[in-house]
């Protein structure tokens, strides 16, 4: 059991009852699901069809005995490692998000506008989403929005925000000359601790920040 003596006070996970669907378990999503299970989280669900790579090993949490297995189950060892109490609570969903609903919780972690934009529609109307909370990064900076899901002017604020096509989005994405998705784990670390803030601060029933921008090699966290 992991022990929560230094953070207990401060936030109480028990008071978190609904599920919290990580879609995505990369760079962001593997990331996301460390900081909560450290907060002493255990009702994940994890959603990725991915594998490890050699280069996810830079800037994901995944480590070199890793690569070649399915993302979910090695970021489900990692944290067991953690806490192993976990292990038979966290839902793992090897296939990726094919349209399920989703209930409590949402962290969209993928790098499909499409598949963020077919999750906002889907659950729109749903009153049993709580709230919602996004990542998007590039090299040096990156972007969180959330959108507190019993807000219908939030929930439309956090669509607009996807009013642009796959391919606006791709050619924006930094890419080496080998073809791959440039990534550093400073920026990772920097909109996911604050994005992670922001969902302690919702639980704890401290509004949202709808929007925060960060580039740690800047000195900028803004919201």
């Amino acid at each position: 059991m992991i022990d929560l003596s230094k953070s207990y006070e401060y936030f109480k996970p028990e008071t978190v009852k609904d599920p919290i669907h990580i879609v995505g378990c990369g760079s962001v999503g593997s990331t996301v699901a460390e900081n909560l299970v450290r907060m002493g989280l255990k009702n994940l669900v994890l959603w990725d069809f991915d594998t490890v790579n050699s280069h996810n090993i830079a800037n994901q949490l995944f480590r070199a005995k890793d690569i070649g297995k399915k993302k979910v189950d090695a970021l489900l060892d990692i944290l067991t490692d953690i806490d192993p109490e976990i292990k038979d609570s966290v839902k793992l969903k090897p296939d990726g998000w094919k349209g399920e609903p989703m209930t409590g919780y949402i962290i969209l972690a993928v790098d499909s506008i499409e598949i963020r934009k077919n999750i906002v529609n889907l659950h729109m109307g749903s009153p049993f989403v709580k709230a919602m909370f996004d990542y998007r990064t590039e090299l040096e900076s990156a972007q969180h929005f959330a959108a507190d899901w019993s807000s219908l002017k939030q929930r439309q604020g956090l669509l607009n925000t996807m009013n642009f096509s796959s391919e606006e989005a791709e050619a924006d994405v930094p890419m080496s000359a080998c073809g791959v998705v440039l990534g550093v784990n400073p920026t990772i670390r920097f909109i996911v601790a604050a994005g992670v803030a922001n969902f302690v601060n919702f639980v704890k029933g401290l509004p949202l920040k709808r929007f925060i921008q960060a580039n740690p090699f800047a000195g900028l966290c803004d919201a």
